[in-house]
């Protein structure tokens, strides 16, 4: 039987809103569930309460692209740009700076 990750990250969340690995695991669930505009919360709520080396952000701006708010992408791949280069993870940002430039 298939757990639904989506149901079993948002107990997670419910019980405990400040633990960021259930804030991450639930929006990737929703993200790859292709639930755009139910993601991008969570990934928000994710960033504000951990360090992220910048994939996280790469995920948003993804979710945010998907949903027509190119913008806000920008935003979010700029973040991801930032953070990726303070952990040394140039090659990541370097796919940032390409989805950036593929937004238009």
């Amino acid at each position: 039987m298939a757990i639904d990750r989506i149901a079993w990250f948002s107990d997670l969340v419910a019980e405990d809103p400040d633990e960021p690995r259930a804030r991450y695991g639930l929006a990737v669930a929703l993200r790859q569930a292709e639930r755009w505009d139910d993601a991008v919360p969570q990934y928000r709520a994710y960033l504000d309460l951990a360090t992220d080396e910048g994939a996280a952000y790469g995920h948003l701006a993804e979710c945010l692209a998907a949903t027509g708010d190119v913008d806000a992408a920008a935003d979010a791949y700029l973040a991801g740009i930032d953070a990726a280069l303070a952990h040394g993870h140039t090659g990541l940002a370097d796919d940032f700076r390409e989805a950036l430039e593929a937004l238009g």
